[in-house]
């Protein structure tokens, strides 16, 4: 048994997800996304997420509602041996595991090493995900996105300059971990079309965060320093959030030419020819008296009139809306990234694939929605489920 939807990349892989909160389910729904069979084995108590509101719909909090789309799930005891073996037996037929327990829960399951797992089960893709890896100085401590945020430097740059860093307003920590985790799930898949043999991948959060703090780890690491320029940024001017007549507009100027043609379309050419003003790298070092300038330029324009005006002669800037107001533009819906799956609104999938597309086709589902069915479908005999159902090593949705 598989889902019957359109032909999409990943058909036939399946996918175990036994992680919780966002990073690993995260990685586990962008996989379904694209077509991979995915199971989410999760506990009687369900998911932290469910309970991350309000708001809240049919008793799951949106958290939860944007993190477990296109996939089935399995709700299983593994406190019990009974349900730890049910685990063991699904991994000798699915494709990838993904999942984020603490290495001293493994070891009350018996597995020195959740590494093992790979060797035990050859073509097994295992994605561990955790907070700082297991060696090392922060080596099996548990990672939150926020505390990662402010251990790898990444606060320290985000904020107003005047006042204490900030933490960035979404778990971007988390979400990328879980994007560097889908991407090692792919890289393996592929190279287990070369070798026939699974492997074990590891990410972390703390990896992640540094991984990503471009520009500013490589000009600390190459003779420059890292800076807090609130929404401008360190090595381009002017690339920063201006007011304007009616509303605040960001201008992100990425060469000579474009800041050529802002200047003009401000009205005053002669600016871009100015020697404090003419190339970036002069820019970046007067950046204050620039600004200045530019809000002085920008008071008289309608923000909206002149993002048009400056998009047209490919001029990079944008108005600054609100969440509710992003969803609600007709491109957000040209692009299909506002969709609905029954009662469930949800943004789109952003990778699209032009032969394969993903597809949405599985509401969030319910703690051991699917528990007898995905049993059966992995060749449990009527006889196995109703005795794991008898004893509680797995329950079903209405029994739960």
């Amino acid at each position: 048994m598989s889902f019957t939807i359109n032909k999409s990349a990943l058909d036939g892989v399946v996918v175990l997800d036994i992680s919780r909160v966002l990073a690993g389910p995260f990685a586990a729904q962008i996989l379904g996304d694209h077509g991979a069979e995915v199971i989410k084995l999760e506990s009687y108590e369900g998911d932290d997420t469910r309970a991350y509101g309000p708001p809240f719909l049919d008793g799951d909090a949106p958290y939860y509602i944007g993190l477990n789309r296109n996939k089935k799930n399995l709700a299983v005891d593994l406190s019990t041996a009974a349900g730890r073996e049910i685990l063991f037996q699904l991994l000798q037929d699915v494709d990838v595991l993904v999942e984020n327990f603490k290495m001293s829960t493994w070891r009350k399951w018996g597995i020195e090493n959740p590494n093992e797992l790979a060797r035990k089960f050859p073509r097994l893709i295992h994605c561990r995900i955790s907070g700082f890896g297991e060696e090392g100085e922060f080596g099996g401590l548990p990672g939150y996105d926020a505390a990662v945020q402010a251990l790898s430097g990444l606060m320290s740059i985000n904020g107003d300059p005047s006042l204490d860093p900030v933490r960035i307003g979404i778990p971007l920590v988390d979400t990328t971990t879980g994007m560097n985790a889908a991407i090692g799930v792919l890289l393996a898949l592929y190279e287990r079309e070369k070798s026939g043999k699974g492997q074990s991948i590891e990410v972390t959060l703390f990896d992640t965060a540094l991984g990503m703090l471009h520009p500013h780890t490589s000009n600390a690491l190459n003779g420059g320093r890292s800076a807090r320029t609130g929404n401008g940024h360190p090595n381009i001017v002017p690339y920063d959030l201006f007011p304007t007549k009616t509303e605040k507009l960001f201008v992100a100027i990425g060469n000579d030419r474009q800041f050529v043609q802002l200047c003009e379309v401000l009205g005053k050419p002669e600016l871009a020819t100015n020697e404090l003003y003419r190339k970036n790298r002069d820019r970046v070092v007067n950046r204050d008296s620039l600004r200045n300038e530019l809000i002085a330029l920008l008071s008289q324009f309608d923000g909206k009139k002149l993002f048009h005006q400056l998009m047209e002669l490919g001029v990079p800037c944008a108005p600054m809306l609100g969440v509710e107001q992003a969803l609600a533009l007709e491109h957000t819906a040209t692009r299909k990234m506002s969709t609905s799956i029954g009662k469930y609104r949800m943004t789109g999938i952003p990778i699209k694939l032009e032969r394969t597309p993903g597809a949405l086709h599985l509401p969030p589902s319910k703690i051991g929605e699917h528990s007898r069915e995905l049993l059966k479908r992995f060749r449990f005999s009527d006889a196995n489920v109703d005795a794991a159902l008898a004893s509680g090593a797995i329950k079903q949705l209405q029994e739960v």
